[in-house]
């Protein structure tokens, strides 16, 4: 299958969809700050994937699907302190965390292939 825009991309489709779970689950949290870090991490996935794409280079798009697997680290990372602060269920922890892993496998089998 060619991909002719960002959006054909599966991971570009998978973490759109981790960053509105991620928006439904932490919208009401009152800790402001880890709230907002945990979501520009997570949008950070998707936008690094479709500014990587629009760079029409395999290397700079490389480089930024690096960016978004860092990204996806990085949620992951603080999903376990939204779990260890209860921010999270057990249940909403792992939906977003197998989802950040599936994602993150998907971006390495991508950057190999490039």
């Amino acid at each position: 299958m060619q991909i002719k825009q960002f959006e054909d991309i599966i991971a570009w489709q998978k973490s759109k969809e981790l960053t509105t779970d991620c928006y439904k689950v932490f919208v009401g949290l009152r800790d402001f700050s880890f709230r907002d870090q945990i979501l520009r991490a997570a949008i950070s996935i998707m936008n690094n994937i479709a500014e990587g794409f629009e760079r029409r280079s395999n290397k700079e798009f490389k480089n930024f699907l690096f960016i978004a697997k860092g990204s996806c680290g990085e949620v992951r990372s603080m999903l376990y302190m939204a779990l260890e602060l209860k921010y999270v269920s057990g249940t909403q922890y792992n939906n977003l965390n197998d989802k950040s892993l599936e994602i993150s496998k998907i971006l390495s089998g991508f950057i190999k292939k490039l």
